[in-house]
């Protein structure tokens, strides 16, 4: 009976050894890298997650290495803090795990504010939106919901700016559907359709590569904030980043990291949401 309740000195031996080898195997979560920003400092390293597959925010280089207004924040994070600046590229699906499991310190990944995440995470004041508009050259009157009767206008089917083009447009619009962004912006680029429902990325996009078509929002649609986030025990470290917000939101530095990716100044950044 004993045998069976408890284990033998040499299994237990085993269990033991297995136990620390799998402590010390590379790549699974130990103790958290940082709590707070003296800790931080003291390593002299600060571990960042960022997207590189959804520019400009976040992309790549010529030299493939990540690039965007995500990294541009994290890099002055960084200077603000003294210490040096590791970027690791994270998806939309394993931005939470990384952060969770300590593989990095913090996230700057165009990571939207919601109250479903906010579970999981601490959230720092928002330092970019992701807006979207109705877009169209600007020839076209619109500057207003009841504007778009007798315009085309063109949305990724069942997308975000799908469901917000369609609450406001008045009767009369003409919504055309496509697959995805791409043939969204390409309706556009071709004159398919008058004007689009799409992202600040898209606009991005259209003003770098299309500047002669004049594109340029004619309303707000809906504006997600996106903060950066934390592990729930590093409050410290959040409330050092809300001050590093508040700073380059103040000084222009924000403004001119928006400028050089999307073309434009900053505006207002939205208020954070109260859940």
């Amino acid at each position: 009976m004993t045998s069976l309740m408890r284990p033998s000195r040499r299994r237990l031996g085993l269990m033991l050894a297995a136990g620390l080898a799998a402590a010390l195997l590379p790549g699974l979560p130990r103790d958290a890298r940082a709590a707070t920003p003296e800790e931080i400092k003291a390593r002299g390293k600060i571990v960042v997650g960022v997207l590189t597959d959804y520019p400009p925010f976040g992309g790549t280089d010529a030299a493939q290495k990540p690039a965007g207004y995500d990294v541009d924040v994290a890099r002055l994070f960084a200077k603000a803090l003294g210490v040096e600046l590791e970027l690791v590229p994270v998806t939309g699906p394993n931005r939470i795990p990384y952060l969770l499991t300590n593989k990095i310190d913090l996230l700057i990944a165009t990571f939207g504010i919601t109250a479903e995440r906010s579970k999981q995470v601490l959230f720092s004041n928002p330092y970019s939106a992701l807006s979207t508009y109705v877009l169209g050259p600007k020839a076209l009157a619109v500057s207003k919901p009841e504007d778009l009767k007798g315009v085309t206008i063109g949305v990724a089917r069942a997308s975000t700016q799908d469901t917000a083009v369609s609450a406001v447009a008045p009767p009369g619009t003409r919504i055309m559907r496509f697959d995805d962004d791409a043939t969204t912006t390409q309706a556009i680029i071709s004159g398919q359709v008058q004007s689009i429902g799409a992202s600040n990325t898209v606009l991005a996009q259209l003003t770098k590569d299309y500047a002669s078509l004049g594109i340029e929002p004619k309303f707000n649609l809906k504006e997600q904030a996106n903060g950066m986030a934390f592990r729930k025990a590093d409050t410290a470290l959040r409330e050092r980043a809300n001050a590093f917000i508040a700073e380059i939101a103040a000084n222009g530095e924000l403004s001119a990291i928006n400028q050089r990716w999307f073309a434009r100044p900053l505006g207002a950044l939205p208020p954070m949401p109260q859940f």
